[in-house]
């Protein structure tokens, strides 16, 4: 190493991150695989090959090899680009981090997580929680142990939400939800005394098939590239990149006597793949490839998702397509109807099937229970008493069962504590985004046209183009020219629901 000239470490450090890349894609396979088509007696399988390759992850990532180059390009950053140092010190730090966990527990980590999401889905269909009680009681251990390795002076809870927003904490978390209860509670009480709306239009009888046609009609117009972005359906919709932006795969799931599930489902997905897939092709099997952070991430997915996808604008350019799909269904209806009916504003039990008001409360929820089992607060097995006691103090509503509660999503299974707020974070994140775009971009003439050119156009310049390139605050602060300000969805939440419920 000590010979290496800077031209030869440069071209090192492109071999290292597509190698890395290879086996991201390779595992990301495994994991697709294993939520849409794999045999349900399979995950020992795919456990004992996820095990094997990330042992060859962790032995490439911190070998002497490694970190001596990466060590080399950090000494030299002054003569390397900025996508170069950006790159380094992100792979730097991943391998920091990962030299400070033993290499078996990371191993056996990689595998709990493949069985866990098996069993996860088995305890959903059987409404038992008791069965994934012991695996998620591990995750969580894992997770507790993981953070003292990784940051043993910071609180395990603010890495776990570091992980996903880098910055944020518990701190700004709390201050952030106080924000939006304040805002969102009232004008709840005031929705839920007016005239109730009558949704039943998205109730009926839409075969799966026919959803499907739906769903590829929704990529294609939302502007996602159909040769690169593929779908299937799975338990839980996601998205996922296999290697890198060229390789996009998001899922849903249908509900035959519910389309509107899946149509919000596919156009939610389809924002994280827009985002995804348009980062710069330069950035492909970089480090830097794909989103920043999830909740820029889920700022785009719930931008298209709601604020396009719910938006009145939006019901009345895909009417006409409802109703040759569904002719018999939508005879005598209109777009004014359908507006009205996908967002009636109601507690309910599913938060992926949660209005836009109620939304952040079942991301809250979520929120302060991942909190207090990470500062052993609540023990895991007490989960589903204390999430059905807090979805009637939050939601004033009863869980049936473990199937619609606390086994409702798959976050826990993959491992993903924190994650949660970033849901709530991309709400607000994609307001402000929506009040600078209006500033050069008629949004709800691109929408009532079907021309969604100009407003993708806008985020790939100020958001998707760039990647990993910058910090979430970075692109916050260059799309703003402000500060964050979650006063910005309130005031888009008022303006909506007061005009839809005529308050």
């Amino acid at each position: 190493m000590i010979n290496m000239t800077l031209d030869d470490a440069r071209e090192k450090l492109m071999a290292l991150q597509r190698r890395m890349a290879a086996y991201e894609h390779a595992m990301g396979i495994i994991y697709y695989d294993g939520c849409t088509t794999a045999p349900s007696g399979t995950a020992g399988n795919r456990a004992a090959t996820m095990s094997i390759l990330s042992e060859e992850v962790y032995r490439q990532s911190t070998s002497e090899e490694t970190i001596e180059l990466l060590e080399f390009l950090d000494a030299n950053k002054e003569d390397l680009s900025s996508d170069e140092q950006r790159m380094v010190y992100l792979l730097l730090k991943d391998i920091r981090d990962m030299q400070k966990i033993p290499m078996d527990e990371y191993i056996a980590y990689q595998e709990l997580m493949v069985n866990a999401e098996d069993v996860w889905q088995k305890a959903k269909d059987a409404s038992d929680f008791d069965m994934f009680c012991p695996y998620l009681e591990q995750l969580f251990a894992y997770q507790k142990k993981f953070a003292k390795y990784i940051d043993p002076d910071m609180d395990p809870y603010d890495h776990c939400l570091n992980q996903y927003e880098e910055g944020l904490n518990m701190e700004s978390c709390d201050r952030f939800f106080d924000q939006l209860r304040s805002g969102i509670v009232p004008l709840l009480k005031r929705v839920s005394e007016a005239p109730q709306i009558d949704d039943s239009l998205r109730r009926g009888c839409f075969p799966e098939a026919v959803q499907d046609e739906l769903s590829h009609y929704l990529m294609k117009l939302i502007g996602l590239d159909l040769d690169h972005v593929g779908l299937s359906t799975t338990e839980h919709p996601f998205t996922t990149s296999l290697g890198s932006h060229l390789d996009e795969r998001i899922t849903t799931h249908y509900f035959e006597d519910d389309f509107a599930y899946s149509m919000y489902s596919v156009v939610h997905e389809g924002g994280h793949a827009l985002y995804d897939t348009g980062s710069d092709d330069e950035l492909a099997y970089t480090v830097l490839d794909g989103g920043v952070s999830m909740s820029i991430h889920e700022s785009q997915s719930r931008f298209y998702e709601n604020i396009i996808g719910r938006s009145r604008a939006f019901c009345k350019l895909i009417f006409p397509e409802l109703k040759r799909l569904f002719p018999e269904h939508f005879e005598g209806h209109d777009a004014e109807e359908l507006y009205r009916a996908v967002n009636k504003a109601q507690p309910s039990l599913i938060r992926t099937e949660a209005d836009e008001l109620t939304y952040s409360l079942h991301i809250m929820i979520r929120y302060e229970l991942e909190k207090r089992i990470m500062h052993d607060e609540l023990e895991v097995k007490d989960l589903p008493a204390e999430w059905n006691r807090m979805y009637k103090e939050y939601l004033g509503i009863d869980v049936p069962d473990d199937r619609r509660g606390v086994l409702q999503d798959s976050h826990w299974s993959s491992g993903l504590f924190g994650y949660f707020p970033s849901y709530a974070l991309g709400n607000a994140y994609g307001a402000q985004f929506l009040a600078k775009m209006r500033e050069t971009v008629d949004v709800d003439a691109c929408i009532a046209s079907g021309d969604f050119g100009p407003v993708n156009e806008w985020n790939r310049g100020h958001i998707w183009k760039h990647g990993a390139r910058f910090k979430p605050s970075e692109i916050l602060d260059r799309v703003f020219e402000a500060e964050f300000d979650p006063a910005y969805y309130i005031d888009y939440l008022e303006k909506k629901y007061t005009e839809l419920y005529g308050l």
